[in-house]
């Protein structure tokens, strides 16, 4: 099929981007925290790893902890994120805007701070069945802002840094996307203040989905 837009492969991050769920993950890593008799983060320190791995996030936020102490910290965070993800859904006008890309023959794709348990836990929805087109997860590769994520999932479609788009509400995404090489868009509803994305170049920062959604229809 040829291909005529400016990106084929548009590679999205999840929390934040297309998930609304970064209050729930600080109130968790603060919960885990507080399980553990240790300093509570502040919620702008919680939110600022957002986008990160688990284990590297963990580290940022409750720096020095025994090394032998953070799998039992993030036991805790899991225990309190999968007791309540059910109160977290898509962003609205998330799913139409997914739909337009695909009419438009974009390979979609997610790169996500995540673990593939929790991704796959998420894609399992009705909804999201056959949307993405892959996916890469922080367990299952190098934590962001390394490259690895996007350079694997364009590897595996065959496109070309040129040709591929990131989204993402963290500076964490914007710095992979550049260290890919890739061109970026941010979003301003997420964990990361906007304001710290400018040093970044992104080509648009959306204020909400339908913004987002019109940008790539006419951009994308």
């Amino acid at each position: 099929m040829t291909r005529s837009r400016r990106f084929d492969l548009i590679a999205f991050d999840w929390d934040g981007t297309l998930f609304d769920s970064t209050a729930l993950i600080v109130r968790c890593i603060q919960r885990a925290a507080q399980d553990l008799h240790l300093p509570v983060p502040s919620d702008q320190e919680a939110a600022y790893v957002i986008g990160l791995g688990l284990h590297e996030a963990l580290q940022k936020v409750v720096p020095g902890l025994p090394p032998e102490r953070y799998p039992e910290l993030g036991q805790r965070y899991r225990h309190h994120y999968f007791a309540a993800q059910h109160e977290i859904s898509l962003f609205q006008g998330t799913l139409e805007m997914l739909a337009a890309l695909k009419d438009r023959h974009h390979w979609l794709t997610v790169a996500t701070g995540k673990s593939r348990r929790g991704l796959d836990e998420a894609l399992s929805s009705t909804e999201l069945k056959g949307v993405f087109d892959a996916s890469r997860t922080a367990d299952e590769t190098f934590s962001k802002p390394h490259p690895r994520m996007l350079e694997e999932l364009m590897a595996e479609f065959g496109v070309p840094p040129e040709r591929t788009l990131m989204i993402g509400d963290t500076t964490h995404d914007l710095e992979m996307a550049r260290n890919a090489r890739t061109a970026s868009v941010g979003v301003s509803f997420g964990a990361h203040d906007p304001a710290a994305f400018a040093p970044l170049n992104p080509l648009f920062v959306a204020h909400s989905t339908p913004e987002l959604h019109a940008w790539l229809l006419d951009n994308a």
